[in-house]
């Protein structure tokens, strides 16, 4: 295994502790709340001890010059939270016993995003065990962990993280993460984790205090940028690169999903992402390692493929422009940046045949052009989705717009996304119909959250759902209590029909899609006539993989499906003169 440069190193006759800390000329190190010890400067910043008899179980905390007591910003687990000592863990002998699973090819992909701490009631790893039968039953090939670096309080979204080599302890142990990992792979299931490196949290961060963590000479919406490109940046950068490797090697992750990376600012000849992609396909040439960007300029360079259409550095970007557009001509809502999508038939077929919606053109909520063509790239660069935690999560209740569609535009939504090739991603709980809200929530001290409640009010006063004069207050504890799964209704009679459905499409896509994506090599073709649009998906052999779609409550005369010889799946009224109202048709034809 890599011997990580950051954290505790485990040897024979006890724990080598290792600490950068550039910006200081003296640091100590307590271990179990014995008398500190002075570390030993070993150049460049470097200062590390080894101390006999210190083992797995051992906590320890650095000393600064002034009082200041921090956490090791590599440390494994935090038992009592970010502000408490450092445990020392060891997780190799775990290693081994999950040594035989290689993952799963991407196009085999049906994603479902996860919070853990409101996936159960419990909120804990170990507890997402015993619901990962349901998500194996209903065709899930990977979960999508939402953030768990450590954070500071008692919950949060994860994008607070402040320790990203540690699985935040309301969790559980690193073991338990393991273990989730583990039983997750015994049922066929891959494990995602979303990761941030394009800033800390608010509270609990202790590196700037004696290491170059920020540069000003790059701002983002969190102010200083990541030190990626300014003075002494290699060991950021690397701390930052190792810990990919680490969450993929130690805890047998199979891929991980990059949250804003338009606001990773680097000018370095080599860009951090494109290092970062690169070292994580040479260090696991054998295995299925899955990388996913978020990505709001819409990059399309990041999702390049190579002669035989394989990623070169990301695997696929969760693609809201699909999201934006199907949520438009479903609901109707065009607050906010979905007025962008107004004309939201031209836009959804446009985004499922090619990808993006804004290739370069203006995009008016932004005020700017947005996106570069994306037609190139095959329909797996893409993730789509009905909603995630953003589109729920930012509106003022927290609310799933979908879940409340008329049963006609839902079931139109679902199965749009489901048999469509792009990577279909399914929120916790949409099985079923959940309409569990799933507000921001966090937990600060009383100044950080009165801020962050005056933060969030004018967020969201430019956000899609706010209704101008009611915001759910993010730090109390009801509004994370809000967030927690309703199981129950999963195997009530109305969720378990739609549990259901989704089966039986997953199971559709499984047999007869996945086949037909892995042919192919480019994105596809559209038009749109008279309320109804039809997309076109070459494949490898001449074949075309086609959808017609009527996004609207009147029935539409039309010829647009006329030769589909082979008919994978029909929703509503499909006649050869017309589709009914909220219908559409996949199927397959020999092309020209």
């Amino acid at each position: 295994m890599t011997e990580y440069l950051f954290g505790p190193l485990i040897e024979n006759d006890g724990v080598l502790f290792r600490l950068w800390a550039p910006q200081i000329d003296r640091v100590f190190i307590e271990c179990d709340g014995a008398s500190p010890q002075e570390m030993e400067l070993r150049g460049s910043g470097w200062y590390q001890l080894k101390v006999p008899g210190a083992a797995c179980g051992t906590r320890y905390r650095f000393l600064l010059p002034g009082g200041l007591t921090v956490p090791d910003p590599a440390s494994r687990h935090q038992p009592d939270d970010v502000f408490g000592p450092s445990e020392v863990v060891d997780l190799g002998d775990l290693w081994a016993r999950d040594s035989v699973w290689r993952g799963r090819p991407w196009h085999e992909t049906v994603l479902y995003e996860l919070h853990v701490g409101a996936f159960t009631e419990e909120g804990t790893f170990r507890a997402a065990i015993d619901r990962l039968d349901h998500l194996s039953t209903l065709g899930v090939t990977a979960i999508q962990l939402m953030p768990i670096a450590d954070f500071p309080g008692r919950w949060n979204w994860g994008y607070d993280g402040v320790l990203p080599y540690a699985p935040d302890s309301r969790y559980g142990r690193p073991e338990d993460l393991f273990q989730l990992v583990e039983a997750a792979h015994r049922r066929g299931i891959s494990v995602f984790l979303d990761v941030v490196y394009n800033h800390f949290g608010p509270s609990g961060n202790f590196l700037p205090a004696y290491a170059p963590l920020f540069t000003p000479h790059h701002q983002t919406s969190w102010g200083d940028g990541i030190n990626f490109d300014d003075a002494k940046n290699g060991p950021i950068r690397e701390f930052l690169l190792q810990n990919s490797l680490y969450w993929i090697e130690h805890f047998h992750i199979d891929g991980l999903r990059f949250d804003a990376v338009h606001a990773i600012r680097d000018d370095s000849a080599r860009h951090f992402l494109e290092e970062l992609a690169i070292r994580i396909r040479r260090k696991f040439p054998d295995r299925h390692v899955h990388l996913i960007v978020e990505n709001e300029e819409n990059d399309p360079q990041l999702l390049s493929r190579d002669a035989v259409a394989r990623a070169s550095l990301f695997d696929a970007q969760w693609n809201d422009d699909v999201h934006h557009a199907l949520h438009v001509a479903t609901t109707g809502e065009t607050f906010g940046y979905y007025g962008d999508y107004a004309e939201a038939i031209e836009a959804l077929a446009k985004a499922l045949a090619e990808g993006f919606v804004y290739q370069g053109e203006v995009m008016p909520y932004r005020g700017e052009r947005r996106g570069a063509p994306s037609g190139h790239l095959p329909p797996t660069a893409f993730v789509s989705f009905l909603h995630n935690h953003d589109h729920v999560g930012n509106r003022a209740d927290g609310d799933r717009v979908m879940a409340t569609l008329p049963e006609p535009a839902l079931a139109f939504a679902v199965s749009l996304m489901l048999l469509s090739p792009q990577v279909p991603m399914l929120f916790m709980g949409e099985e079923w119909c959940s309409k569990r809200p799933f507000p921001y929530f966090c937990d600060f001290d009383e100044d950080l959250n009165a801020a962050v409640r005056k933060g969030r009010q004018e967020e969201l006063s430019q956000m899609p759902g706010f209704d101008g004069e009611h915001v759910l207050d993010p730090t109390a504890e009801e509004t994370f209590r809000s967030a927690v799964l309703d199981w129950e209704v999963a195997s009530s009679e109305p969720g378990s029909v739609w549990v259901e459905r989704y089966r039986q499409m997953i199971a559709l896509r499984r047999e007869r899609v996945v086949p037909l994506v892995s042919m192919m090599s480019k994105g596809g073709h559209h038009r749109v006539r008279d309320g109804v649009f039809r997309v076109e998906w070459p494949l490898d052999d001449g074949r075309v993989y086609l959808l017609v779609a009527n996004p609207s409550d009147r029935y539409i005369l039309t010829q647009m499906q006329a030769d589909i010889t082979d008919v994978l799946y029909v929703l509503g009224e499909h006649r050869p003169d017309g589709v009914g109202a909220w219908s559409l048709v996949f199927g397959i034809s020999a092309g020209r």
